[in-house]
């Protein structure tokens, strides 16, 4: 099948796609590799961008008026969260549960003095949401770059790569597989483009990357279980990625925003990411500390 089985449209689609990650992901890597405070930079500003989609769908297509303001505050300190416990006051408490009962119950209250309070219960759920499902989850890149296990080798930027690149090649592959060889759909309702065959071969690309980025960064971890890595980051990222499409199917959209040629919004491409990191993270815990 030429062309991999995409028209005029989607070849552009595709080649706006990997100039800008021809663009992108050279400076992620150097602000991966250096870590402290670029890498975390660049997870605040993607998380406060997402947050700001996010909420602006959420007003544009359903009418509702989340808390953006404070969604983005508390988005941004969920980010930073593993860095709080050094501040005076919160080094003698866990800090995120202090984010969780705010989140619940500040904007409850600010909501008690906002005007029009139809859906101001709508309005909150919404914005704790927003919080949770950017903040929360993003926070694990941060937590796992800064993971060195004690150890002079700072095995932390290895396994962000492992979360960041291994998703990479499994959206990849399950792109272009799907393209030329998809004929079985895996989601239909939710996101009618994914197949089956691009599933597999996303699995195929998520372990093959996997073994590439243990070997050059000697992670300690053996062979049988880089294998289980790559399978467990591709298919989180795939349901991640699900997950997505799901929200911009109730919202009526097809991509978040536009400031990503070919990869659509900071929403759209932090999804199946911060489900990768927080898989990454607990495998960490799990398996590599037990």
């Amino acid at each position: 099948m030429s062309n991999l089985g995409l028209d005029l449209k989607d070849r552009i689609t595709f080649r706006n796609r990997v100039l800008t990650s021809v663009i992108a992901i050279p400076i992620m890597l150097v602000l991966i590799w250096f870590g402290t405070p670029w890498f975390t930079i660049l997870v605040a500003g993607w998380g406060l961008g997402a947050a700001n989609e996010f909420y602006g769908l959420l007003k544009r297509y359903k009418g509702l008026v989340p808390l953006t303001y404070f969604g983005l505050l508390w988005v941004l300190l969920f980010v930073i969260s593993p860095y709080l416990d050094k501040v005076p006051l919160l080094n003698v408490i866990q800090p995120i549960p202090l984010l969780l009962v705010t989140a619940v119950i500040l904007p409850l209250i600010i909501l008690l003095f906002r005007k029009g309070k139809e859906n101001a219960f709508a309005d909150w759920a919404w914005t704790i949401a927003g919080i949770l499902y950017i903040g929360w989850l993003l926070s694990y890149l941060v937590a796992l770059r800064n993971n060195d296990q004690g150890q002079t080798i700072n095995y932390g930027r290895g396994w962000v790569f492992i979360a960041i690149f291994c998703t990479f090649a499994s959206d990849t592959s399950a792109y272009l597989a799907g393209r030329a060889f998809g004929k079985h759909q895996l989601a239909p309702y939710i996101s009618p483009k994914k197949t089956w065959e691009g599933t597999i071969a996303g699995l195929a690309g998520s372990i093959i990357i996997g073994v590439v980025i243990i070997f050059i960064f000697h992670l300690p971890v053996n062979f049988w279980e880089a294998i289980i890595l790559g399978i467990l980051v591709s298919a989180m990222g795939q349901l991640g990625d699900l997950v997505k499409s799901l929200f911009k199917r109730n919202m009526e959209v097809k991509d978040s925003g536009n400031v990503l040629p070919g990869h659509g919004g900071f929403l759209d491409r932090m999804d199946s990411i911060a489900f990768a990191g927080v898989t990454v993270y607990y495998f960490v815990q799990f398996v590599v500390l037990r």
